[in-house]
């Protein structure tokens, strides 16, 4: 069996998010004052094969050593079945 995780990477709410904060200012300048704020995150898809290892466990060491700076990011996954 194998897995497609889908591993969303964002800055924890206490980090300044610079790049969101600038596509903010460019969403004012267009009209769109209703908008209060925008956050930038990485997005990764992942095709884990099935191993003596839980696939949790895989994608968080990943994520814990690559994927993500920890001190200043927070990741979230999704696991399905994968054809």
């Amino acid at each position: 069996m194998n897995y497609l995780v889908k591993v969303y990477v964002t800055y924890k709410d206490s980090v300044l998010d610079p790049q969101g904060e600038a596509v903010k200012g460019a969403v004012h300048r267009l009209g769109f004052d209703e908008i209060e704020e925008i956050r930038i995150g990485k997005y990764f898809e992942i095709k884990v094969a099935q191993s003596e290892r839980p696939v949790e466990t895989v994608i968080e060491e990943i994520c814990d050593k690559l994927l993500a700076n920890v001190n200043m990011e927070t990741y979230r996954y999704e696991i399905t079945e994968a054809d």
